[in-house]
C-alpha cells in the first residue's frame, strides 16, 4: 500500500475563496486538504489518501489504479460537428500534413 501512495497523482494549488493552499489528489477526486503551506497541504491529502486505502483494504475495497501505473494507447476518440471536421481537414491539406498531425499538433 506504502508503495501506491507515493505512485498516485497529487497537485497543489491556491485556494483564493479560502485564502489557502489546497492538496488534491486526482485518482482520488472528491479528496482535498486545506493547509496554510503547499508542504502541509501535500502532507495532508497524503495522509488522507493513506488512510482512505488502509480503509478500503480492511473492507475489501478495490483501491483505484494510479495513473502512473496504466498504459494508454495514444488513441481517443473526439467528435466534433461535420463543419469542425471539414475545416480541420481542410486546414490539414492547406498545411501538407495529415489530419491526424494537425490535430496532434493542436492539442500539444
Amino acid at each position: 500500500m506504502k508503495s501506491n501512495l507515493d505512485r498516485y497523482t497529487y497537485r497543489l494549488t491556491w485556494s483564493e475563496e479560502d485564502e489557502e493552499h489546497v492538496g488534491l489528489c486526482a485518482e482520488f477526486p472528491s479528496f482535498s486538504w486545506l493547509d496554510t503551506t503547499p508542504e502541509k497541504a501535500l502532507c495532508g491529502i497524503r495522509k488522507l489518501v493513506e488512510e482512505s486505502l488502509s480503509d478500503m483494504s480492511k473492507t475489501g475495497e478495490d483501491a483505484p489504479e494510479p495513473i502512473a501505473l496504466k498504459n494508454y494507447s495514444g488513441k481517443f476518440l473526439v467528435r466534433v460537428p461535420p463543419e469542425t471536421h471539414r475545416m480541420l481537414v481542410i486546414q490539414a491539406a492547406e498545411s501538407g500534413v495529415s489530419l491526424n498531425r494537425l490535430i496532434s499538433s493542436k492539442l500539444s
